[in-house]
């Protein structure tokens, strides 16, 4: 069976995947990179440096950010969303960001691209020192399908 997500496991499936898919366009260049996040229902926040997506992102702050979860080729979900980039400079919208961020829940065994600060798993003191640009998505628009097969087409013959 091939059909759409509701509203209701759009959300769900936001809230419990850990890497995504961000899509940028500048300058005549569309560039997609796989980034961790954490989802609160209304916004997906990021932590990364600087480079090449980040310069996109000022330069054109429309993104799409895809989820996807593939257990094989008839059974997958995926889901899309499209929104606006917003770095997060204010410090108090910052560290509300890397609280969201510290809070998630990771897999048991994690990268350092996920690790937040020398301090990881625990909170810093300050958590302003953790070093880093942080972002989030204003989602304007989301949506998700999924496959859903119990067995493999019959081959002809």
């Amino acid at each position: 069976m091939l059909g759409t997500l509701k509203p209701a496991d759009v959300e769900d499936f936001l809230n419990t995947q850990v890497v995504g898919r961000i899509a940028t366009h500048a300058d005549g260049e569309t560039y997609i990179v796989p980034i961790s996040y954490a989802y609160d229902g209304q916004f997906i926040y990021c932590h990364t440096n600087e480079g090449k997506k980040i310069n996109m992102m000022r330069k054109n702050p429309k993104v799409c950010f895809e989820v996807d979860e593939l257990k094989n080729m008839g059974n997958w979900k995926s889901v899309i969303t499209h929104g606006l980039f917003e770095e997060l400079k204010n410090k108090e919208e910052r560290n509300a960001a890397m609280h969201i961020l510290l809070n998630r829940n990771l897999p048991l065994i994690s990268s350092v691209t996920t690790h937040l600060g020398e301090q990881w798993p625990f909170e810093p003191t300050d958590i302003s020192e953790i070093k880093g640009i942080v972002f989030r998505i204003r989602i304007t628009e989301k949506t998700g399908r999924f496959e859903s097969t119990s067995k493999s087409p019959e081959l002809p013959g």
